[in-house]
Formats: C-alpha cells, structure tokens, sequence
C-alpha cells in the first residue's frame, strides 16, 4: 500500500516529557492483543481519547515525546488507536526510531504544541515538513522525512521493509 505522505486530522496535543508509561502504562504489557492494550492508552491523563479518537488523527506534543522505557508498545499503541502521524517539538531517540520501525510516521517540529490547539485540523506534509492549521493562518516548518525513511514506511515498518529486500540478501553482503 502507497504511503500518505500528506495527513489531514484532528490535534491531540501534550506537554513536554509525555513518556512511554504515560501512553501505556507497563502494568498492561503482558496483554498480547495491541487493540486491547490500545483500550487503555493515556489512561492516566487523557482517558477520553480511547473513545473519542478517530483514524487519521495527530498527537502533538513539546518536547522529548516518548521518552522513559524503550518499549515498542507505545508506538504501536498509537498507531492501532488509528493515530496517522506523531509531531513533536523532539522526540526521544528510541521511542522515534520505533514508531518508523513499525510505520507510523513522526516528524520534529519547533514550537509545535505552543502554536496547535487541541482539535485543530492539521494538514501534514511528511516530505516538505511542512504542517498548516487549516482554519487558521498558522504553518509551521518541520524536519522533512528523508526518502530512505518514507520507503520505510510506506513498507509497513521497518520488518516489512527488510522483508521486501530479501532478508538474507543482508547478511551474504556482509560475509564478502
């Protein structure tokens, strides 16, 4: 399936230092099934979304989103409550290296969670890095994604990417 580059949805928007325990709290990992985990995403602070969230959706957040635990739940949390894109003022390195891995996308953008109000539509641009505030004269430049990291995504995530490459074709690259 080709990736969306452009992203239309509503904002969700946090603060600073929204970490992994915050979007899904650890006392839920033994749960196998990521649509039932994803029942209890921000649980503590924003209950509502869970029901109120709707697929294409933008969570907005300040600064060092994701941070805390390296745990993969979290993005993968997000991407099955139908969240179409994360954009932050920065991003923990894990936590940002796993919502590409399993292909959701997630971009830098300064001053973000200043500028967006919760429930502004946003209109994202992953390749320019360019987000606007429809209703509102509001755009804000971003980090563009780098090709090689659409190609990801528009694989599915980091697995399905290496799976379309022939895995083992890799590693005799590596032995020569």
């Amino acid at each position: 399936m080709p990736l969306t580059t452009i992203i239309e949805g509503r904002a969700w928007v946090f603060g600073d230092d929204v970490d992994t325990d915050q979007i899904i709290s650890g006392k839920y990992l033994t749960i196998l099934d990521y649509a039932e985990m994803a029942r209890h995403a921000f649980e503590a602070t924003r209950p509502e979304i869970v029901t109120q969230i709707r697929a294409s959706d933008v969570i907005v957040a300040g600064t060092n989103f994701g941070g805390g635990s390296s745990r993969e739940e979290a993005p993968a949390v997000l991407k099955h409550l139908g969240v179409a894109c994360v954009l932050a003022e920065s991003f923990a390195r894990i936590f940002y290296r796993n919502c590409f891995n399993i292909g959701l996308p997630a971009m830098v953008v300064k001053d973000i969670a200043q500028k967006v109000e919760d429930g502004d539509t946003l209109r994202v641009d992953l390749t320019r890095g360019e987000v606007r505030v429809l209703g509102r004269d509001v755009v804000l430049e971003g980090e563009p994604i780098p090709d090689f990291m659409l190609e990801i995504l528009s694989a599915g995530g980091a697995v399905e990417w290496f799976k379309s490459r022939g895995v083992h074709s890799w590693t005799r690259r590596q032995k020569r």
